[in-house]
């Protein structure tokens, strides 16, 4: 059967769940092989085995943490050689989409971003994607070498699928361009014990209808009730209200998560652009004529601090 390489995302040795949709949907089109670049190769393969990875290749070099994507890239173009996949997966982040084109060139491939499904085709993998702010899907497969998609996250649930996970040595050679940008220092993001908002299963937001800064503790306080990420539109972000490393929408990040509660966002072209994929929408905004209802599954007209309270308080005593 064929195999098919995946970019394994994680901190350390600790997988992060996009790499495990990668593998469930990976098993639709051959066996994986997991890709790990950096420390916590042993950390990690038990984890990548029981998702169903036949094989891990292994890289640890201070390249990979020094200087900025070209090392991975040429150690993904290695396991490419080596292995001769019929397609490479990666997440749909930041850093793995440039990973993922650099990737493409190099192998002289076609690239798929951003994709929310995946399935096997006569020749080869078919893509479905949501395109133009989620307006229209389409159904893609590359026609030339060997396909690099990356996939967003929430796509797919992982599934248990226990394989060897056997971990063999990657052999990279690094060239002359993996140095030339390098990380001159680190800045750890403050952690609020919430879920990465690209990540979560459940997104709550917040938008102009908050007010102020000050108000987004009901959207916190919601979002903990829920075990949920917490988002916020341009407007709140413009204003100052939230950080823009919460943002939602085209400018800000694309999110596809299970639930996503939309409380005082109008619901603007640019914000639907960020979170129109997820699965299950609730809107609650005062104005019956907001754009945002006409995407939404349930929709509530009424003063969002009457009731985004009333939903936390509800939240909580069902969990009891």
């Amino acid at each position: 059967m064929a195999e098919v390489l995946v970019y394994v995302d994680h901190l350390d040795g600790d997988v992060r769940k996009p790499t495990l949709e990668l593998l469930t949907l990976a098993r639709r089109l051959g066996d994986p092989v997991a890709v790990h670049l950096g420390a916590g190769a042993a950390t990690a393969a038990p984890v990548l085995a029981e998702h169903g990875a036949a094989r891990v290749l292994a890289a640890d070099a201070p390249e990979f943490a020094d200087y900025l994507v070209v090392p991975k890239v040429d150690a993904l173009q290695a396991a490419a050689d080596a292995v001769s996949p019929a397609a490479i997966l990666l997440p749909s982040s930041a850093e793995s989409k440039e990973i993922a084109a650099r990737l493409a060139v190099r192998l002289g491939s076609g690239i798929i971003t951003d994709a929310v499904d995946l399935q096997a085709g006569e020749d080869g993998p078919v893509a479905t994607q949501s395109v133009f702010a989620a307006a229209y899907t389409t159904t893609s497969r590359v026609t030339k070498g060997t396909p690099v998609i990356t996939v967003k996250p929430n796509s797919a649930a992982p599934e248990a699928a226990p394989a060897a996970g056997t971990v063999e040595e990657l052999a990279v050679t690094f060239g002359p361009l993996a140095t030339g940008t390098s990380v001159v220092t680190r800045s750890p993001r403050e952690s609020t014990g919430r879920p990465e908002l690209t990540e979560a299963a459940i997104v709550v937001s917040g938008g102009r209808g908050m007010g102020g800064a000050e108000n987004f503790a009901l959207i916190e306080a919601l979002a903990d009730s829920l075990g949920a990420a917490v988002g916020a539109s341009r407007a709140a972000v413009d204003a100052g209200w939230y950080p823009h490393a919460h943002q939602v929408g085209q400018t800000g990040k694309t999110v596809s998560p299970q639930l996503y509660v939309a409380a005082g966002i109008s619901g603007a072209i640019q914000h639907r652009a960020g979170m129109q994929t997820s699965k299950t929408i609730v809107a609650v905004n005062k104005d019956a004529e907001a754009p945002i209802f006409e995407l939404v599954d349930y929709g509530v007209v009424g003063d969002l601090f009457d009731v985004v309270p009333a939903l936390t308080d509800e939240v909580r005593a069902r969990k009891g």
